[in-house]
């Protein structure tokens, strides 16, 4: 895995311009980008497909040659899943749009106004705001220099190098330096807030007798290949269990969102919830420490379809939000920029 890492590193340096070394004392031109995945633009078959159709085009996401999966994708994928994704959205759709679009945007007002001294923005790897053209905008007037932050935890090639594929692509047009924060997964202040907000759950709520933390999957063989997401997922669920003092009996680690039929990471949530109803636990609360803010993969899959999935089994599964634009995580992402800002 350290080779692959190194050679990406490697890659990165030389195609995604960086700030310069030493600290940096004036900020007045710096711009901190928020980038998170992205979402439809309405709960309809028509923009989950348009959406679907960019998401899947991408060569970090699905790896098949074009010829072959091109046909496959317009001919039999999006015409099917367009109108039964849409259904899902729908049924977590909130008043001001896309669950993610709406924390997304919430949690860069928040960290604006945490952070005076920088623009602060966002903007999504697919659909809008295109990330290109926030790359681009960033160009004008006094700003001139780009601390983009992933909100993505745990680094992988199918999500945060898509990023820097793009800022590679786009940066060298414009007068600007970029800096790319790769993860942040075992930060501390971001450890501190994903337990915090666990601990606030069993304060109000009381506590259920096993936590799992849920992750969204990634075919065994990128990992196989190297990928470092499995490794970064690992050691943030452990640091968070240590965090809240829990034993290795407490908690489990799953993986959730498999698409397609190769083998993905193990074990899936959907098992790993089986196993729990084995053996004999009846409540379980669950968390998705990998992503920032909560979405279709949390909300509708993990909060509607796994507790009913649990249900069945005769347990009761509770969702504990994402941290979304909440206090404790504004704090923690406004203290990483800063020691981020002070290195260049």
């Amino acid at each position: 895995m350290g080779a692959w890492v190194d050679t990406y590193a490697k890659h990165l340096a030389q195609t995604v311009p960086r700030c310069h070394a030493g600290r940096m004392t004036d900020t007045s031109d710096v711009t901190v980008l928020l980038v998170n995945l992205g979402t439809p633009t309405a709960p309809t078959p028509r923009a989950v497909r348009r959406f679907l159709s960019e998401f899947l085009h991408d060569h970090r996401v699905v790896q098949l040659t074009r010829w072959l999966w091109c046909p496959l994708l317009h001919g039999l994928i999006l015409p099917l899943r367009g109108p039964k994704v849409a259904a899902k959205y729908a049924a977590i759709w909130m008043e001001g749009g896309s669950p993610l679009a709406v924390h997304t945007q919430d949690l860069a007002t928040a960290l604006q106004q945490r952070l005076p001294q920088f623009k602060v923005s966002h903007a999504m790897r697919y659909g809008e705001p295109t990330l290109s053209q926030a790359l681009k905008g960033s160009g004008e007037g006094t700003v001139s220099r780009v601390l983009v932050l992933p909100l993505y935890p745990q680094y992988s090639s199918t999500t945060t190098a898509s990023i820097a594929d793009v800022i590679a692509a786009v940066i060298a047009a414009v007068d600007s330096d970029a800096h790319m924060i790769d993860d942040y997964h075992r930060d501390p202040g971001w450890i501190a807030a994903i337990a915090g907000s666990i601990q606030e759950h069993w304060t109000r709520h009381g506590r259920s007798e096993h936590l799992l933390m849920s992750f969204h999957g990634l075919p065994q063989r990128l990992v196989d290949a190297g990928d470092p997401y499995a490794t970064q997922c690992i050691a943030s669920a452990h640091a968070i269990a240590s965090a809240l003092d829990l034993d290795d009996t407490q908690w489990t680690l799953a993986f959730q969102s498999r698409f397609g039929r190769e083998r993905w990471l193990q074990p899936s949530t959907s098992d790993a919830l089986d196993a729990l109803a084995v053996r004999g636990v009846r409540s379980v609360d669950a968390v998705c420490p990998g992503f920032a803010t909560d979405c279709l993969e949390t909300l509708e899959e993990v909060a509607i379809m796994l507790a009913e999935q649990f249900h069945a089994r005769g347990g009761t599964l509770r969702y504990v939000p994402c941290l979304n634009a909440s206090p404790a995580h504004v704090e923690a992402l406004a203290q990483l920029v800063q020691r981020e800002v002070a290195t260049w």
